[in-house]
């Protein structure tokens, strides 16, 4: 009797203690494999996208290459294009910039250029130094994507009239405009535009006292396209 109780409390000794192995072995497993797996949260860390920056380039006209037109004697120019123009730029890449946008500033001739992948490509210059008053734009004739390009056109027609108040001025739209040297070095998606600002010489207060105007409505015309506005022709 003695034997037999002494073998069945043996057997339950064994019993715990195989109870606790088997858990020691299963907690043990669990442990590992969360060691090796990332957690549900890691798992969704990983797969998140970076947020994509869009990059916007801006060439600020004759920069790097000429003057552009000059307004007043050669010795006392009252009005210079390109640095009319450098000024209006640098407060567009400023206003995109704050908005999150990567910004791009090249020159007239700058290497950049070559095979450019941007969001947009929109070149600034202003216009002559006749007694004339408005704003024109122009995308290249010769377009692989003319619907995306008219519609970039089509924003800035809106939104710089909006901001600055100046009319149209498209029957003045040169040859030049159209075949812009740029437009055949970017690559071939990239949709680009040329913007004449207004005239140095009737619009040149507005550009020069209030370059702001004139910025906001460039900043607003490219957030027109980039958000796919619905505008006009």
């Amino acid at each position: 009797m003695m034997r037999t109780v002494l073998i069945r409390r043996l057997q339950r000794v064994f019993l715990i203690i195989s109870v606790i192995l088997f858990a020691g072995i299963v907690y043990l497993a669990a442990t590992g494999v969360n060691y090796l797996l990332p957690s549900p949260i890691q798992r969704l860390t990983l797969i998140t996208p970076t947020p994509v920056r869009e990059t916007v380039a801006l060439i600020s006209g004759h920069a790097g290459f000429d003057s552009g037109a000059i307004c007043g004697p050669s010795n006392a120019p009252t009005l210079v294009e390109a640095e009319v123009v450098a000024r209006i730029a640098e407060l567009v890449r400023e206003a995109l910039e704050d908005a999150g946008l990567d910004v791009l500033v090249l020159e007239e001739y700058d290497e950049r250029l070559e095979r450019l992948d941007a969001e947009l490509l929109l070149s600034l210059h202003a216009d002559s130094c006749i007694a004339a008053s408005g704003f024109k734009a122009a995308y290249p004739l010769n377009s692989a994507i003319p619907t995306t390009d008219r519609r970039l056109v089509a924003c800035i027609n809106t939104e710089y009239a909006a901001q600055t108040g100046l009319p149209l001025h498209t029957h003045s739209i040169t040859h030049d405009m159209t075949y812009y040297h740029a437009f055949r070095k970017v690559l071939p998606t990239t949709p680009t535009a040329i913007l004449e600002l207004g005239f140095l010489g009737g619009d040149g207060r507005l550009l020069t006292q209030k370059p702001e105007l004139a910025a906001k409505g460039v900043t607003e015309s490219i957030f027109c396209f980039l958000e796919g506005e619905a505008v006009g022709p």
